[in-house]
C-alpha cells in the first residue's frame, strides 16, 4: 500500500476534528474525499503530509512512519495545498525554478518549460503570478507539486473558487496525471468533481468516513433510481429504488402528483447518511 491510515484521531483540545480513521490506498489510485466544509478533510491532508502530527493512530507513507522530519517519506510527496503557494511577485516561469532547485532536480529548465507546456501556461511563462487569473494560478500550483515528479499527489480542493471553463481545464490535467499511474488523493467538496475523476470515494463527515467505495457502487448500494416528491405538508422526500418497475409502482401508491424520478447521484448519497446537503 502506498497510504496507510490506522485508527488515526486528531484532537483540537476537546474537539475531535478526524475520529478513528483508517483508510488504504493503493498504487496508482485516485481516492476522492468528499464531505462539506468543515469535515476533517484538511486535517487530514495536513497529517499526511507531516504538518500535523495524530492524536492517537499511525499513518505510513510507501512504507515509512510519517512525521515532520521524515524526510524519505516526503521526497515522494507533491503537495496542492487549499490556499497559494506561490511567490507571487516571481513569473510563473521563476516560481517552478525555484521549486525545482529545492528539490535539485536535475535538468529544471528543460522540466519547468514541459510542466508549463503540459499545463497550458507556456504562453503566461513571464507573467508574475500576482497576476494570474485564479484557474491559471491553481494550475501553477499543481506544475510546482509536479517538479520533483512525485509517486503521490495530494490535492486539497484544487478547484475551489475557480470558474467552470477553469476546473473543466483542472480535471483534464488530473485524469492525464491518473494515467501516469499517479497516487491522488483528492479533498473535495463538489459532488460531480468526485464522481467525475475518481475511481474510489470516500464519504466523510464529522470527522469520520461513513463510507469507502467506487461512485457506481456507492450509488447502486442505495438504489440506481431516485424518486423525489412532496409530502402532505410540502417537504421533498426522497425514495431511493433498485430498478425503474419498482419506482413505477411506488408512484401509483403516493397521493402527490409533483414528483420526479431519475437517476442517484453521489449526491443523494451523501446526503441519505449524512442528511444534509454538502455545500
Amino acid at each position: 500500500m502506498m497510504i496507510q491510515i490506522e485508527n488515526v484521531t486528531k484532537m483540537f483540545d476537546d474537539f475531535v476534528a478526524v475520529n478513528n480513521v483508517s483508510l488504504n490506498i493503493a498504487k496508482g489510485d485516485f481516492i476522492g474525499l468528499l464531505g462539506p466544509n468543515g469535515a476533517g478533510k484538511t486535517t487530514i491532508i495536513k497529517m499526511l503530509t507531516g504538518l500535523l502530527k495524530p492524536t492517537c493512530g499511525s499513518i505510513y507513507i510507501n512504507g515509512e512512519k510519517m512525521s515532520r522530519d521524515n524526510k524519505k517519506a516526503k521526497e515522494i510527496l507533491g503537495i496542492v495545498p487549499q490556499y497559494t503557494n506561490l511567490d507571487k511577485e516571481l513569473t510563473a516561469y521563476e516560481n517552478l525554478v525555484f521549486a525545482a532547485k529545492l528539490f535539485r532536480v536535475g535538468d529544471y529548465k528543460n522540466k519547468t518549460m514541459e510542466l508549463l507546456k503540459f499545463m497550458e501556461l507556456e504562453n503566461y511563462k513571464d507573467r508574475k503570478a500576482m497576476n494570474l487569473s485564479g484557474g491559471m494560478a491553481r494550475r501553477l500550483m499543481i506544475a510546482k507539486a509536479l517538479i520533483n515528479d512525485p509517486e503521490i499527489i495530494f490535492l486539497d480542493e484544487p478547484t475551489v473558487g475557480i470558474d467552470l471553463n477553469g476546473r473543466r481545464k483542472i480535471w483534464d490535467i488530473l485524469k492525464t496525471m491518473k494515467t501516469m499511474g499517479k497516487t491522488i488523493l483528492l479533498t473535495t467538496h463538489y459532488i460531480e468533481e468526485a464522481d467525475y475523476l475518481c475511481n474510489k470515494v470516500c464519504l466523510i463527515d464529522k470527522g469520520k468516513i461513513i463510507d469507502n467505495d467506487t461512485p457506481d457502487n456507492l450509488k447502486k448500494e442505495l438504489g440506481i433510481y431516485t424518486m423525489e416528491y412532496f409530502d402532505e405538508e410540502m417537504k421533498t422526500k426522497y425514495k431511493f429504488f433498485k430498478n425503474k418497475e419498482e419506482a413505477i409502482k411506488y408512484s401509483n401508491k403516493i397521493m402527490s402528483l409533483n414528483y420526479t424520478l431519475r437517476e442517484t447521484t453521489l449526491e443523494d448519497v451523501f446526503y441519505n447518511f449524512t442528511n444534509r446537503k454538502v455545500i
